[in-house]
């Protein structure tokens, strides 16, 4: 279960990635269909890494669990109180978050790897 998770995290960050990239802020800001995509990946991603157990979690001190915690609750907000959180969460909290998880891939493997029941 924890790989999947982990699968729909990376993926989540790296859309937001896409999504965003040579995106100005107030470009992001005021477009409502990339605008509604970010948020949608965002909260993907964010949930994801929420419903992860305390081990696992353990395992990965360096990623902003606290601030994570936060971009979840003001996502769900109106509009005007996601903005910052939202560019935050693009700029800087997405891409220092995939570069631990690629740390973490190779370190705690077992936590990527799909096993199959064959």
């Amino acid at each position: 279960m924890t790989a999947g998770v982990m699968n729909v995290i990376e993926q989540a960050g790296e859309a937001v990635l896409l999504l965003c990239e040579d995106v100005q802020p107030e470009a992001l800001l005021n477009s409502r269909i990339t605008r509604a995509e970010v948020v949608r990946q965002l909260q993907m991603l964010a949930r994801g890494l929420g419903s992860l157990d305390t081990g696992v979690r353990e395992t990965m001190p360096e990623l902003d669990w606290d601030a994570w915690a936060h971009v979840v609750r003001m996502l769900d907000a109106d509009r005007r109180q996601q903005d910052e959180v939202l560019w935050f969460a693009v700029r800087s909290l997405v891409p220092a978050t995939l570069s631990w998880l690629r740390v973490y891939r190779g370190t705690h493997r077992q936590l990527f790897e799909l096993h199959s029941a064959n």
